[in-house]
């Protein structure tokens, strides 16, 4: 499964956002607006695929020089649970390592604290709710 940061714009990205709208709006009712994909344009776009076909995702989004945000991590419904996600975490942190990220923060979803907690994030500070959810803002030094 060959995992690549991918281009904003490209075939590959519009395949992230049918994933990610597909796993992570549609469900929740929420769509995605011309601004929000504006808005990536400067991202560390992330994809695992199969062959062509994209299979799951994260972003990784500078907040300072020294930390970035994971967002946006979603894998195929019928491909989870069967480490795809672990390896694009893998990949992502050595990415972030390699672009000189100490931190990688995130606004995890109530429902998967646990998956990553499995790769050593921590939570940190209270349930808060985004996108009509439940998350916990969570963190891990990479060293």
């Amino acid at each position: 499964m060959p995992l690549k940061i991918i281009d904003h714009n490209s075939k590959e990205y519009h395949q992230m956002i049918q994933l990610r709208d597909e796993i992570l709006r549609k469900p929740l009712g929420l769509y995605f607006d011309p601004e929000d994909i504006h808005k990536e344009k400067n991202d560390l776009l992330i994809g695992a695929f199969e062959e062509d076909k994209l299979i799951g995702c994260c972003m990784l989004t500078a907040t300072n020089p020294k930390t970035c945000r994971l967002r946006q991590m979603a894998v195929s419904s019928n491909l989870q649970k069967k480490g795809i996600g672990a390896s694009i975490i893998s990949f992502a942190e050595n990415v972030a390592r390699d672009r000189g990220y100490h931190t990688i923060i995130m606004h995890a979803r109530k429902s998967v604290i646990g998956f990553y907690q499995k790769f050593g994030y921590t939570i940190s500070g209270d349930e808060f709710e985004e996108v009509t959810i439940p998350h916990y803002l969570m963190k891990k030094e990479l060293t």
